[in-house]
């Protein structure tokens, strides 16, 4: 009740417009669920003191009071989600920046390694740099004749001297680095390869994100990226201090000059991915990358801010590489990265745990690239496409558990072999740059198989800096490995066949292809795995210098976008060469079942999806399409949040029966406060619990048909005024101008109720009249 100026004006709190019939069908379980409405009201301007209403459905008041508390209600969110980097391939995934309850995260944060195709190897020999400068001389020459805009019309031919010479930079996302780093606030690393461009990131001025990566993906990753400056670092010998922080290559009119295929590589597509490159990292920066970084075990939980609970699930593509959940009060979301349903050494991919989720990011682009052509070379690969058949929840279900399924993979190594043992017998030599790890123990397993049973005595080399490290560290993350190769670990067994082959000396591991335990040991033909699978740097490029022409000698590489140009440096080859394309991905076959069997109420699709799979039809979740660089505003819904209160106190609560809605309601007042991602509601004491009882607040808007009827029977007359519709910002629904017997006016309002007279014994008669209309807490 307000009094103001020499009129009398009685206030109705409308409780924010709150009407409890919205909660009409409240679902309550077994155990004690009291529900709480939505909406709240400040008092003492803290925003931490809050009027609650408390909700409790009628149906289970015989149930025994716990100390968590829920709401069920259906409330609309929404949150941005911008698709950066559609990736590609294995070794350059997606990466996306998500808004979510005002937390801006970004989703991996890989490097393109495969840009490097457009840099030539370090020479041979400085004759080799001559040839180059003379090249670039005479090309210059040629400039100068026909003219610069001559020039520009001249489609330059690909070849090895078109190659760029100097020391490499790396391409990282491009749209990364459109958001100012200090602005985002965590960082999720799906798998080793999302890691890979993470120092650039973190030796920003400004960076403060919470980072969090699985410890197996961090391990790997670490290894990775050192293994990468390890071999970076012969161009840097090789060529020296750079004279400018700006090469020549990335200027305009040089760029004008390189053939389309490298021009493509350096600037994109659509020519504006020029900003993306950069020097490599050091090794500083990867140690103190390192140091920010949170590892977590899997479904381990992780809270940021007591907002958002953040959790790993196994994706099942390698070791380590996982799935995320998302949850916090105003809903929970599930990331999908590249996943695998079967998988013969990592934990396959953890598809329950993604269930029921408000809203799931689907952001596996590799099986979308399973129609890829290759280039020259044999290749053995299996097109999902070409396999793409109709397949319900129920089909899904037993392929999972099917291990038959697993005879594709199974396969494609054995032909690995076979091929490997005939080219041994002509006296060739096998080279095999390929980094997946679990790929990498798999074939060293059925390979050194195929020896024995072909009865060769052929020695196999693994040369890497960071081999043996790597070896080691496959001992202590079991809990990535799949359940095959944990078996073997419980029953004593060594988890892969490497360890023993090691003790056997039937494998020799070795830091670098110039090591003295190489050069003593070293006999063809042979067996090597090295790195790096871009043909541009490390061992594999003094092996296919010396095996290139020879065509009893076999190259094995994972699917190349460009082969051609990826051998171009090596030309002319004579040697046999083998493309692979190894299971990635979730099959198109089985997006959709998959989807119906994760359940989730909003789903995001790549625009990719929608030429591929009819998802319009599906009435069990809404779908939405991202395309890369554009931001979608994402609505969705929530069913229930969790508010916990201490139960000696819940069990005082006033409570006030609603028949017809079937809910109990309680008004109590303290302090709300977040922990883990759960309100948490600490009450003041019972006086002030009491007196906040007393105090009634009105629910809802009064009905104007049944008002009029009211003040009617009790001889009052007046005439309705309906809200203005045009004025967006009046919150007055409508006016009620009384006339007889005497003047006043009521004004219904989204957040009020206003009565105007001149007499307070008139006032006080209206105030009665809805007070029984009303419903009060």
């Amino acid at each position: 009740m307000v009094y103001l100026s020499k009129r009398r004006r009685f206030v109705f709190d409308s409780f924010c417009g709150f009407d409890c019939s919205d909660y009409v069908n409240c679902l309550i379980g077994r155990t004690r669920r009291v529900t709480f409405a939505d909406r709240f009201s400040i008092k003492c301007s803290l925003q931490t003191k809050v009027l609650l209403l408390l909700f409790l459905s009628l149906s289970s008041s015989t149930a025994t009071l716990s100390a968590a508390i829920y709401k069920r209600l259906l409330i609309s969110y929404s949150m941005k989600f911008t698709c950066l980097s559609k990736g590609r391939g294995f070794h350059f995934p997606p990466c996306h920046m998500l808004n979510f309850c005002g937390i801006r995260i970004l989703l991996d944060c890989p490097l393109d390694l495969s840009a490097l195709l457009a840099f030539s190897p370090i020479p041979t020999s400085l004759d080799c740099l001559s040839v180059v400068e003379s090249f670039n001389t005479e090309a210059n020459d040629f400039d100068s004749r026909v003219g610069f805009g001559k020039r520009q019309k001249i489609e330059k031919l690909l070849h090895a001297k078109s190659l760029l010479f100097g020391e490499p930079w790396y391409k990282t996302v491009n749209n990364l680095h459109l958001w100012n780093s200090s602005f985002i606030d965590v960082v999720l690393i799906s798998s080793p390869m999302g890691i890979m461009g993470l120092p650039f990131l973190t030796r920003i001025k400004g960076f403060s994100a919470k980072i969090y990566v699985t410890e197996a993906s961090a391990r790997l990753g670490q290894l990775m990226m050192e293994d990468l400056i390890s071999m970076h670092v012969e161009f840097r010998h090789f060529y020296g201090p750079e004279e400018s922080n700006f090469p020549s290559w990335l200027r305009q009119e040089e760029l004008e000059t390189l053939p389309s295929e490298l021009r493509e590589i350096i600037l994109g597509k659509d020519g504006l991915e020029l900003g993306g490159w950069m020097p490599l990292y050091s090794a500083a920066d990867v140690k103190d990358c390192m140091l920010k970084i949170h590892t977590l075990n899997y479904a381990e939980e992780a809270c940021y801010n007591g907002t958002l609970v953040i959790k790993a699930f196994s994706s099942g593509m390698e070791i380590g590489s996982c799935n995320w959940i998302l949850n916090s009060p105003k809903g929970d979301i599930a990331y999908v990265s590249g996943s695998s349903f079967i998988s013969a050494h990592a934990m396959p991919f953890d598809y329950c745990s993604l269930q029921g989720t408000c809203a799931l990011i689907y952001s596996d682009f590799f099986s979308l690239g399973d129609s890829h052509d290759s280039a020259d070379g044999d290749n053995y690969s299996v097109s999902a496409a070409d396999k793409l058949q109709p397949m319900s929840s129920q089909d899904l279900a037993g392929f999972i558990h099917n291990s038959d399924e697993n005879s594709e993979e199974k396969e494609k190594l054995d032909f690995i072999c076979s091929n490997t043992i005939n080219y041994i017998q002509k006296g060739g030599s096998v080279l095999i740059p390929i980094d997946r790890l679990g790929t990498v123990l798999l074939l060293l397993e059925e390979m050194t198989t195929s020896l024995e049973a072909s009865d060769l005595k052929v020695p196999v080399y693994i040369i890497s800096s960071m081999a043996e490290e790597l070896l080691a560290l496959l001992n202590i993350i079991p809990e990535w490995l799949c359940k095959q190769r944990q078996e073997k670990l419980f029953a004593g067994e060594q988890l892969f066949a490497h360890v023993n082959l090691l003790k056997e000396k039937k494998i020799h591991v070795v830091p670098a292809i110039h090591s003295h335990e190489l050069l003593i040991n070293w006999q063809e033909p042979c067996i090597v795995f090295c790195p790096h699978w871009s043909m541009r740097m490390g061992p594999v490029v003094h092996l296919l210098r010396q095996w290139c022409g020879n065509p009893n000698s076999l190259l094995i590489l994972e699917d190349v976008l460009n082969l051609e140009l990826a051998l171009l440096p090596f030309q002319p080859v004579a040697m046999k060469v083998l493309q692979c394309l190894f299971p990635s991905g979730i099959g198109l076959q089985t997006v959709q079942p998959l989807l119906k069997l994760l359940r989730p109420k909003t789903v995001l699709c790549p625009e990719e999806l929608r030429l591929q799979i009819n998802l319009s039809s599906e009435k069990s979740f809404s779908v939405l399409y991202y395309t890369e660089a554009e931001t979608l505003k994402v609505p969705y819904r929530k069913h229930s949040s969790e508010i916990k209160i201490a139960t000696d106190l819940a069990s005082h609560f006033y409570w006030k029966t609603f028949i017809k809605e079937e809910i109990n309601i309680t008004k109590l007042k303290g302090e709300l406060l977040m922990e883990n991602a759960r309100h948490h509601l600490l009450l003041e004491n019972d006086n002030e619990n009491s007196s906040c009882n007393k105090s009634l607040e009105h629910l809802g808007l009064p009905d104007s048909e049944k008002l009029m009827a009211a003040l009617s029977k009790m001889g009052i007359s007046g005439n309705i005024q309906h809200g203005m519709s045009d004025d967006a910002k009046s919150q007055t629904a409508f006016t009620i101008h009384i006339h007889d017997p005497y003047k006043a006016s009521i004004e219904i309002g989204t957040t009020g109720t206003i009565i105007t007279t001149a007499d307070e014994n008139v006032a006080s008669s209206i105030y009665k009249i809805i007070d029984n209309i009303l419903k009060a807490v």
